[in-house]
């Protein structure tokens, strides 16, 4: 417990998306005031279902603000007496948006919207949930692990929206508190593929993951990827947040090495029991995908990553910030178990 949290106001942007709200959760437990923002005040109730889901009543310990990342209105009432701000929320295209524009300006804008409204208000800190795609793409077989340091080539041909987004994104964060930021400190969090336990039915694609394979995928592409558990993600920010080492730092977060997507299959059928009956081990091969991806949109993105050994270290986090992971293999089982539970898998329990 934080001894001076009580008074103190956080907001953290983006309150319906998985790791926002394990983000919640964790600043609730460290006696933290929180407030939250969403595009429509009806899904106030959504998220205090799924905060109780994960443990805890926030009752009016949290305050919603609706605020949309692509207008400036409110954004002033949202940071108005927060010490701190956790930035996690990013528009998402959907529909026909499908240029890179429609990706990268609105997730720079958002950014900056943000943290001029951080700077104004006189926060503290603000801590970018960046991602691993901001570093790792682009850049073909690594003979190391990736670590801070790395960024991710945008001028390689293998790079998705999502990815020259969130670079581009975090690039601009870090450009205008270092021109613009007069103070205010910002720290960035980017992390690997999260899992952990789900707390509602409106879950992310890596979520997505676990639940194909524990309802009976036929087998598994020939991808890498780390793994790490949202409620260490949470408790990164939280860190990261109040840590005098982490400012102007970025983190990885990442649980121990990578893992090819047979190995996280294997992970799931010895240790969920019945319900992990219906998991296949079999690894694909790569033209069996590449054919895929003819007939398949969804399946083009994932090409450049067939056979690519993506591992990196979170070890700058552990020695800077103390911070300490759970295992790969208990994050990931904790998903198909919050799954299970949820009554969100295939086979009901």
């Amino acid at each position: 417990m934080h001894s001076t949290s009580n008074d103190v106001s956080v907001l953290v942007t983006g309150g319906t998306g998985f790791i926002a709200q394990h983000c919640i959760l964790a600043l609730l437990s460290h006696g933290y005031r929180v407030r939250t923002t969403v595009r429509s005040p009806t899904r106030e109730g959504e998220v205090r279902e799924n905060l109780r889901t994960g443990g805890l009543e926030p009752g009016d310990r949290l305050s919603f603000v609706t605020a949309d990342l692509n207008a400036d209105d409110a954004w002033p009432e949202a940071v108005a007496g927060c010490a701190y701000v956790m930035h996690g929320a990013s528009p998402t295209p959907t529909g026909n948006q499908t240029s890179e524009d429609d990706w990268i300006r609105p997730a720079v804008d958002g950014n900056l919207r943000v943290l001029r409204a951080a700077r104004d208000a006189g926060v503290r800190r603000v801590v970018l949930t960046s991602a691993f795609g901001a570093i790792c793409a682009g850049h073909g077989p690594m003979k190391r692990p990736f670590d801070e340091t790395d960024w991710s080539e945008l001028t390689s041909k293998n790079v998705w929206p999502y990815q020259k987004s969130k670079t581009l994104s975090e690039r601009a964060a870090w450009d205008f508190v270092a021109r613009e930021g007069r103070g205010l400190e910002l720290s960035a969090v980017n992390p690997v593929t999260v899992v952990g336990p789900v707390l509602g039915a409106d879950y992310s694609h890596s979520i997505r993951l676990i639940k194909n394979m524990l309802d009976g995928q036929p087998g598994n592409p020939k991808i890498n990827s780390g793994f790490v558990d949202v409620r260490d993600v949470a408790d990164l920010h939280v860190r990261a947040m109040t840590h005098a080492a982490a400012n102007g730092e970025r983190f990885l977060a990442v649980a121990g090495e990578s893992m090819w997507l047979a190995e996280v299959a294997r992970v799931l059928k010895a240790r969920m029991g019945r319900a992990g009956r219906h998991v296949s081990t079999r690894v694909l091969p790569n033209w069996l995908i590449r054919l895929g991806a003819l007939r398949d949109p969804a399946l083009r993105g994932s090409l450049p990553l067939l056979g690519l050994n993506l591992n990196a270290s979170g070890e700058k986090a552990k020695r800077l910030l103390d911070w300490s992971p759970r295992s790969r293999e208990d994050a990931i089982v904790a998903t198909g178990e919050s799954l299970l539970r949820l009554g969100l898998l295939r086979d009901k329990p």
